[in-house]
């Protein structure tokens, strides 16, 4: 298992500081604030689920019997994480309005990281059209 991380750990390293192409662009800056956007993105909407559940059912568990999920934050944190990251293992389904949240959230987390490579695209481009007049 320490391998597995120690490998998972110099590929990330490798891809934040290997510099082979000539017209790449990489701000941490422009990371941490993605980062930080949606995992406090993440959060809120745990809070959103956590909060709509006083209401009635949020979740419910994808297996035959339909049961509700438990009404625990780590539950809609995890659910949250999953959604945001648009991995969706479908343990849990959203029902009421959670639906319409649980969209809006996975569009958020598709749309945002695609916003900032775009924005990192543009930068790179500006900066090399500023150095060759």
């Amino acid at each position: 298992m320490a391998i597995t991380i120690l490998f998972i750990l110099v590929n990330l390293y490798h891809f934040f500081t290997n510099r082979t192409f000539k017209k790449s662009y990489f701000s941490s800056a422009m990371f941490y604030k993605l980062f930080y956007t949606m995992l406090g993105l993440t959060i809120g909407f745990a809070v959103l689920y956590y909060a709509l559940s006083y209401y009635g059912t949020v979740l419910v568990i994808n297996d035959p019997t339909g049961e509700p999920a438990d009404r625990d934050f780590l539950e809609y944190l995890y659910f949250s994480g999953v959604t945001m990251l648009s991995v969706g293992y479908g343990d849990f389904v959203p029902v009421g309005s959670a639906r319409l949240f649980a969209l809006i959230q996975a569009a958020l987390g598709v749309l945002l990281p695609t916003a900032c490579f775009m924005k990192a695209l543009t930068s790179s481009g500006e900066k090399g059209s500023g150095s060759n007049s």
